[in-house]
C-alpha cells in the first residue's frame, strides 16, 4: 500500500507498470494530500497497526524531521538505489527517504490567444492579457506561498504587484487554471502544471518552463509499521528504475532520466522550512490577499 500526494493518473500508471513487473505482488494507493496522509502515518506508528507501507510525501518540513529522527521508517534497499543513473549520495537521506520525483511550474497559454507564447512570466505583465490571466490561490498552501516567493525573487520584487494591476482571475488549484486555459477562459497562466497531456490530446494549449523553474520535489520511505515490509522494499526499489521514474513521471521532473519527464527532479530543492513556517504561511496570504482581492 503506498501512501502520496501525487497526481492520481500517475499514481495509476505506477500501479499497472509495478503489478505487471512483480504480478504476484498486489500494489494499491491512497491519494491524500500531505496534510491528510502525514498524521495517518504518524497514528499508524504509534498504535502498530500500519495500512500503509510506503509513502510519498513533499512536506518540507515533515522529510527533514522524520529522516532526522529515523522513527518512522526503515533503511532503503536496493539495487536501483546504488545504479549509475541514480545518485543516491545527491538523492538519499540519512537512508530514510529518497527522492522519487518533482512537480514544476511552466508558464501556460492558449495557442489560439496566443500563438508565439512566452519565454519569460514578466511578457505576461502587458495590458492586453488582463483579465485573461490565471493564478492560483496559495490557501495556506506552503508550496504555493514558496512558489510566489520564488516569483518574486528571480522576476522582480514587484512581480505580484505588478501582476494584480492587470486583475488575473482566482483559481483554487493548478489544474483549474490548466482547465481554464483549455476552454479559453483564460489566455495565459504564469504557474501551471506542464500541460504534457493537454498538448498530447490536441488541447488548443502550449506550455515552457521559465527559467529559473520553481519546483517542489517528493521524497518517499518506507514505513516502521508497514505490514508488508519486503513488498515495501520492493516497491520502492522500482520506483527509481526507469521502468517506475517513467510510469511517475510524465510532465514531472525524473530522478532517472526518462521519455516524458520535462526536467532533472536533482535539480530541485526541498524548500526551507524555517520559511514556511504555519505563522509566516498565514502572514504570506494575508499579505496575497491584500494584493489579489483587496483591489
Amino acid at each position: 500500500m503506498l501512501y502520496s500526494s501525487q497526481n492520481p493518473t500517475r499514481l495509476e500508471a505506477l500501479k499497472a507498470a509495478f503489478n505487471k513487473a512483480y504480478p504476484k505482488i498486489s500494489m494499491q494507493f491512497v491519494r491524500g494530500t500531505d496534510g491528510d496522509l502525514n498524521p495517518k502515518i504518524e497514528v499508524e506508528k504509534r498504535t502498530g497497526k500500519g495500512t500503509a507501507d510506503v509513502h510519498m510525501v513533499t512536506d518540507a518540513a515533515y522529510i527533514q524531521n522524520a529522516a532526522k529522527s529515523g522513527q518512522y521508517s526503515v533503511d532503503v534497499r536496493g539495487p536501483a538505489f546504488d545504479s549509475a543513473a541514480y545518485d543516491r549520495a545527491k538523492n538519499v537521506i540519512n537512508n530514510k527517504f529518497f527522492r522519487t520525483s518533482a512537480a514544476v511550474f511552466a508558464m501556460g497559454w492558449n495557442t489560439k490567444a496566443v500563438p508565439e507564447g512566452f519565454k519569460d512570466p514578466k511578457e505576461m505583465l502587458n495590458e492586453k492579457y488582463a483579465g485573461k490571466i490565471g493564478i492560483v490561490n496559495p490557501q495556506g498552501i506552503a508550496s504555493y506561498v514558496d512558489f510566489y516567493r520564488f516569483y518574486e525573487k528571480n522576476f522582480g520584487p514587484t512581480f505580484l504587484e505588478q501582476l494584480a494591476t492587470f486583475k488575473p482571475r482566482i483559481y483554487p488549484s493548478a489544474l483549474g487554471v490548466a482547465q481554464a486555459l483549455t476552454s479559453g477562459e483564460i489566455i495565459a497562466a504564469p504557474g501551471v502544471q506542464p500541460l504534457v497531456a493537454e498538448v498530447a490530446s490536441g488541447a488548443p494549449v502550449n506550455w515552457a518552463l521559465p527559467k529559473p523553474a520553481w519546483g517542489t520535489p517528493w521524497y518517499t520511505q518506507v514505513l516502521v509499521a508497514a505490514p508488508h515490509p519486503n513488498a515495501a522494499q520492493v516497491l520502492a526499489n522500482f520506483m527509481v528504475t526507469p521502468e517506475g521514474q517513467a510510469a511517475l513521471n510524465t510532465g514531472y521532473a525524473s530522478v532517472v532520466k526518462v521519455e516524458g519527464s520535462v526536467a532533472d527532479a536533482s535539480e530541485v530543492p526541498l524548500p526551507d522550512p524555517a520559511e514556511l513556517t504555519p505563522d509566516k504561511v498565514k502572514a504570506y496570504q494575508a499579505y496575497w490577499e491584500s494584493l489579489f482581492l483587496k483591489r
